[in-house]
């Protein structure tokens, strides 16, 4: 299988230890512990049966497969599903992304070197501009596109015949899909996330492939810490591995594990310094909330949006956050995580008038 990077596919942005999506930096370092085949990729089970049936039913037509959605969270795996799967089809893999995707002529000029049965893999897919998404749509159902040469009255539209392809999608956001374009999909897999169990077995492939040696209760320790996430546990493994290397004796073990994760600031429910700032601002600065987003992030020292994206959904999840109408409140398990006792509820005032 050979691969293809367009221009443009990888965006540079901070990130930090517990950021599900991945920087420029880590990218190398991810790719080397991704799984080569279906059978080796952990977790998402019904994803994988039903992606497999796909795959072979396509391969047993001697035809290539529809067209796949991957949707879920960032850092579960949908770039390697779609790697695997030019490699299930022993078919070649072009790679790029909805933001290096700006024009026509940009898409018009991927497409236009596709090879019969090539997989084409857009991440971020619903970021496309829209005059590229109204060209996909031909493209995914008729194999065709429409080159126009000239401008005004004179231009004139010639349509260019496509090879058949696979185009596989990637989103975090599958509700900003315009409808033609996600109907043109035949095949839709939804990614959750990871139990503790196969993060573990995550983390112990990963450790193989590092060439490190790994104890059960460091993987789970790890596993543990990682937000249901590969990426995330994929990141502290090597951050344990530096530690033991550095200042342990190169095991890595319970001992390396936590000390490696205290250093790093990870704590035992996987909550970061940006988390516990949070939380801890809500509970302490604010009596528990509500409290407006951006007034939120500004007692942090952050931007809203690093708030919004990074730190709430996690909190949310683990029910140490609230959103409400008049703002976010704190949920009794963050006062709890922060060894703070909640304020005594007030007696006798008025309550506050709600949104009508």
């Amino acid at each position: 299988m050979s691969e293809r990077f367009e221009e443009g596919a990888e965006d540079q942005h901070p990130g930090h230890l517990t950021d599900p999506d991945a920087v420029a930096p880590e990218r190398a370092a991810e790719a080397a512990l991704r799984p080569r085949r279906l059978e080796e990729f952990v977790g998402q089970q019904v994803v994988r049966d039903q992606l497999s049936l796909v795959l072979e039913a396509a391969t047993g037509r001697g035809r290539t497969p529809e067209h796949v959605l991957l949707s879920g969270p960032p850092g579960l795996g949908k770039p390697p599903l779609a790697m695997i799967i030019a490699a299930e089809l022993s078919a070649p893999l072009r790679i790029t992304s909805g933001p290096a995707v700006q024009h026509a002529g940009d898409l018009a000029a991927i497409l236009s070197s596709l090879d019969e049965g090539e997989v084409l893999f857009i991440d971020e897919v619903h970021r496309l501009a829209r005059p590229a998404e109204e060209m996909l749509y031909i493209a995914m159902e008729d194999f065709r596109v429409d080159v126009v040469v000239g401008k005004g009255v004179g231009a004139t539209a010639i349509p260019l015949d496509l090879p058949p392809f696979t185009v596989v999608g990637a989103t975090t956001r599958a509700g900003l899909l315009p409808a033609p374009l996600r109907d043109r999909f035949g095949f839709v897999g939804h990614l959750d996330y990871y139990g503790s169990g196969e993060l573990r077995e995550v983390v112990r492939r990963s450790a193989v492939r590092l060439e490190v040696e790994l104890e059960d209760e460091a993987a789970a320790e790890i596993a543990s810490r990682s937000r249901g996430t590969p990426r995330i546990a994929n990141r502290l493994l090597r951050r344990v591995r530096d530690w033991a290397q550095v200042r342990g004796t190169g095991t890595l073990d319970l001992e390396a594990a936590r000390e490696a994760l205290r250093v790093y600031e990870v704590d035992e429910r996987g909550l970061d310094r940006l988390d516990r700032a949070v939380l801890s601002a809500l509970c302490t600065r604010f009596a528990g909330g509500p409290v407006g987003l951006s007034t939120l992030a500004v007692a942090v020292g952050e931007e809203t949006e690093t708030v919004e994206t990074m730190v709430e959904p996690y909190l949310v999840r683990e029910g140490f956050l609230v959103r409400t109408p008049r703002g976010r409140t704190a949920a009794p398990s963050a006062w709890s995580h922060l060894g703070l006792a909640p304020p005594e509820p007030q007696t006798g005032t008025t309550p506050p008038l709600g949104r009508f």
